[in-house]
């Protein structure tokens, strides 16, 4: 398919990349809360379009749950962008990792299903790393150059302990005790506070 110039790709309808984005936007409440087992017809539903829009779109439930986790972690990816112009390194610091216990909190119930896309896992495995590893180096690193925390803690070690806290427990109200960890965990890592 091309748009006219020799090579290039057609860019998608204005209505068909709405219709990709709701059916994420819906694939990520519904899996996230359903896992595995999710009806991808509630997904459509929620989504407002039909069944055959989805497998359009996403032509397995794989290929649905890949493309949720990898627009999570884009999103996490900007808002790092975002943040990086927050007056307080800490609070930006801070607001990064609150935000990545709601990706867990998806990833968790999608968890069994991205196993599922073995063929895929290293290769995603290796983008969200790659990818969260230098979002929160650019806060962290802005963080240490203000001075206003240690300087003996590099992204893979804020990433280890975010997974360390959101794994730790699947009981009822894991995200609200880990986010109260988290707190303690970043206000540990300040100087002068």
């Amino acid at each position: 398919m091309a748009d006219g110039k020799a090579g290039e790709p057609r860019r998608p309808r204005a209505d068909a990349a709405r219709n990709r984005d709701r059916v994420l936007e819906a694939a990520k409440a519904v899996l996230g809360a359903g896992g595995p087992r999710a009806s991808l017809e509630e997904v459509a539903r929620r989504a407002g379009v039909g069944i055959g829009t989805l497998y359009r779109h996403f032509p397995n439930r794989e290929a649905l749950f890949e493309a949720v986790y990898r627009r999570e972690v884009e999103q996490l990816v900007e808002l790092a962008d975002q943040l990086s112009d927050c007056p307080d390194p800490v609070a930006a610091l801070r607001r990064w990792l609150r935000a990545n216990v709601e990706f867990v909190a998806t990833k968790k119930g999608m968890a069994a299903a991205l196993a599922i896309a073995a063929g895929s896992r290293t290769a995603l495995t290796t983008y969200t790393a790659d990818r969260l590893t230098g979002a929160v180096r650019q806060l962290l690193d802005r963080a240490i150059a203000d001075g206003a925390v240690r300087d003996d803690i590099g992204p893979g070690d804020l990433l280890r302990m975010l997974v360390a806290l959101c794994y730790g427990s699947d009981a009822p109200g894991w995200q609200e005790d880990v986010l109260r960890l988290l707190d303690v965990f970043v206000d540990g890592l300040c100087r002068g506070r």
